[in-house]
């Protein structure tokens, strides 16, 4: 039987996917750190407003914060940030696709991350499975901005790529700190403690955005609200997946579910192939194969 977590990290890719489709088109309405901060700043009265239908209408109780979950909600919240920042900065280097290619190595870095914060550990297959997903995302990556292998291996010590592999790095820590989180409620109810997590950590997410934004790009926040229709449509996509990440990494290791979560990627090849009508390299094509052959080993692993 299938477990619950495997849907749940479904869902959340598939609304991931909608969330980034949507967030393409405000960027021309929007800078690129306006089109981000729209995601917590639209996200978060939704997730509230989750958060209370939970207790309100569902009947579930609050759980009992504390310091250790408040450490982590922070921690995952600001690695989120630094990892968008990082991205940013690195599409100003003119060989930023050497280190967009490298930060890919998020799935990696989660298992890792995971096993030294949290001490998650993976199976054998589970190992092989996350290891041929990687592959997968990072040759699809090389092969969309036409990176070779030379130029990946003579670029090892480049800023680009050492800016690349930070951001996959915070990325997948954000990942690790908010299922620190979520555990550390020690709540009976796992979707209850997922949906409280969430809600604090896109409020704390949204102030101080907020706050860099007023100091860095202060007309930028005129224009989220200027721009609230699609803004808004960011922020509902956004919760939605964000509902379904946290849950999922609640109820499992957060390296598997990042693993699964790249059949995001799927869902865009076979979109840009069969609505779009897009070329197709020989070197995407092995990509998708390998992530589809990693979640597959993943779940049945599971």
């Amino acid at each position: 039987m299938i477990e619950t977590w495997v849907p749940i990290t479904v869902f959340a890719a598939f609304m991931q996917n909608a969330r980034s489709a949507l967030q393409k088109h405000l960027k021309g309405r929007l800078t690129t750190l306006g089109a981000s901060y729209v995601r917590f700043l639209y996200a978060a009265p939704l997730a509230l407003l989750y958060l209370w239908a939970l207790n309100g209408v569902g009947g579930k109780p609050l759980p009992s914060p504390n310091l250790t979950f408040l450490l982590y909600c922070v921690l995952g919240g600001v690695s989120q940030i630094l990892f968008t920042v990082l991205l940013m900065w690195l599409f100003s280097f003119r060989n930023f696709a050497v280190g967009t290619t490298f930060s890919k190595t998020e799935v990696v870095q989660v298992a890792v991350l995971g096993l030294l914060i949290l001490g998650d550990t993976v199976t054998p297959v589970g190992a092989l499975a996350i290891a041929v997903a990687a592959s997968g995302v990072v040759l699809l990556s090389a092969a969309q901005t036409r990176i070779t292998a030379a130029a990946m291996v003579s670029s090892l010590g480049e800023k680009s790529t050492l800016i690349g592999l930070a951001s996959g790095a915070f990325l997948g820590a954000s990942v690790v700190f908010f299922r620190g989180a979520s555990l550390s409620l020690q709540h009976g109810d796992k979707i209850m403690a997922a949906a409280f997590t969430l809600a604090v950590s896109v409020v704390i997410q949204t102030v101080v955005m907020g706050l860099y934004i007023g100091l860095r790009e202060r007309p930028t926040l005129k224009a989220v609200f200027v721009h609230w229709r699609w803004a808004a449509g960011v922020g509902l996509a956004g919760v939605l997946a964000s509902i379904g990440w946290f849950t999922a990494f609640t109820l499992e290791n957060a390296a598997y579910v990042r693993a699964l979560g790249q059949v995001e990627l799927i869902f865009t090849f076979a979109a840009s192939v069969f609505f779009f009508r897009e070329r197709t390299s020989r070197a995407e094509v092995i990509g998708i194969v390998l992530v589809a052959i990693g979640i597959v080993l993943l779940i049945l692993d599971r």
